[in-house]
């Protein structure tokens, strides 16, 4: 059940997005997992051997930056964190698709692999899971919480 807030006035807003509850706590701890992954093998990359593959290890510090905006997000909750969340699985899912195409396609461009490389084989493809489950989940949230909106009559001023 989502809970309402309410503004400093007193009225009753619309109920809380709880985007970080349920199934979005097991997203929430995977993403967590991710962020310390790409951000600290991007860190390590970056700062020993920028020269053999800036590209890739810089998309893997801009991976790392995504999912840590993803879980702050699904930590946070609320319709603006679910927004927030939203365009980043979004543009995590198009990343994905367009690293790990170019990456089968011509290998070369990545002398070194990034964390969306071939799709996230080596992370067990989760980086390509991971954005389609959690725009699935952030729209069944937004679904449910519409769902609990009051319904508000002609009588109302």
């Amino acid at each position: 059940m989502a809970e309402r807030t309410q503004d400093p006035k007193g009225a009753e807003d619309a109920p809380e997005v709880r985007i970080g509850h349920g199934p979005g706590r097991l997203l929430l701890s995977l993403y967590a997992v991710f962020t310390v992954a790409a951000l600290s093998r991007s860190i390590v990359q970056l700062s020993t051997k920028y020269h053999e593959a800036p590209l890739a290890y810089v998309l893997s510090g801009v991976a790392g930056v995504v999912y840590a905006v993803i879980t702050y997000a699904l930590w946070r909750g609320g319709e603006a964190a679910r927004k927030v969340a939203l365009v980043c699985c979004s543009a995590e899912l198009i990343g994905v698709l367009t690293v790990g195409t170019l990456t089968v396609v011509d290998s070369s461009a990545f002398p070194d692999a990034t964390v969306w490389s071939d799709f996230g084989v080596g992370y067990v493809f989760l980086p390509l899971a991971l954005p389609v489950a959690g725009l699935l989940w952030l729209r069944r949230a937004a679904r449910e919480a519409g769902q609990q909106q009051p319904q508000r009559t002609g009588t109302e001023s």
